[in-house]
């Protein structure tokens, strides 16, 4: 009984395609691989990883770093923009690629990747409810009486005026272009790329946009 080995191993063929598809050494993939295999087991069976997250565990992982917020909603939209097969469990592969583009990617990958968060429905664009949806997951994910600082990860008291539909309102005076109630990819990114401030609150990249 029990499992057969005790740690899954990463393939050749997926060390080789992340090594040719991402900007991670050889050295760090198998680093990140490891720590990965411990984060789908560290609240299953340690004897029997299987190398996936599910959208459960992914939350109990994401959680203990906002102890003071509400995690699910926000981790919901991560984990589905993670899972680029729609299988609903997280691969080391599709986890690997979705970091790359977010710790490493340039300013325009990390904006098309946060893109599809948005983009709830994933038809091209984003509207004023899918917008909200976003923004008070992050706010729950923050906690009711914190926000975060886009300029330097600072957390502060939020203003009472800073709600979820005041910053869904903002965000789209200035990037619905057309007014015609909708976000497009092209709005977004040059929304973004256009203000620094909207692009550390958007992408939680506080880096330059321009560079």
């Amino acid at each position: 009984m029990g499992c057969v080995s005790s740690k899954k191993k990463l393939s050749k063929s997926d060390l080789e395609f992340l090594e040719e598809n991402t900007e991670f050494t050889k050295d760090q993939i198998i680093e990140w691989y490891e720590g990965f295999i411990v984060s789908t087991n560290q609240y299953g069976n340690l004897d029997c990883p299987n190398g996936e997250l599910t959208k459960k565990k992914f939350i109990q992982v994401y959680r203990q770093f906002f102890p003071n917020g509400q995690a699910e909603a926000f981790c919901t939209h991560i984990f589905r923009t993670f899972d680029a097969d729609n299988s609903g469990k997280i691969d080391f592969k599709e986890f690997l690629m979705a970091i790359n583009i977010t710790a490493k990617g340039n300013p325009e990958k990390k904006l098309k990747w946060a893109f599809k968060m948005y983009d709830i429905d994933s038809n091209g664009s984003i509207d004023r409810q899918e917008m909200l949806k976003i923004i008070e997951s992050i706010y729950d994910l923050l906690g009711a009486a914190s926000t975060q600082k886009a300029t330097n990860g600072a957390v502060e008291s939020r203003d009472a005026n800073d709600t979820p539909e005041s910053r869904t309102a903002q965000i789209f005076a200035v990037m619905d272009e057309d007014k015609n109630g909708v976000i497009t990819e092209e709005e977004f990114i040059r929304g973004c790329m256009a203000d620094r401030v909207l692009y550390q609150m958007l992408t939680a990249d506080t880096s330059d946009p321009e560079r």
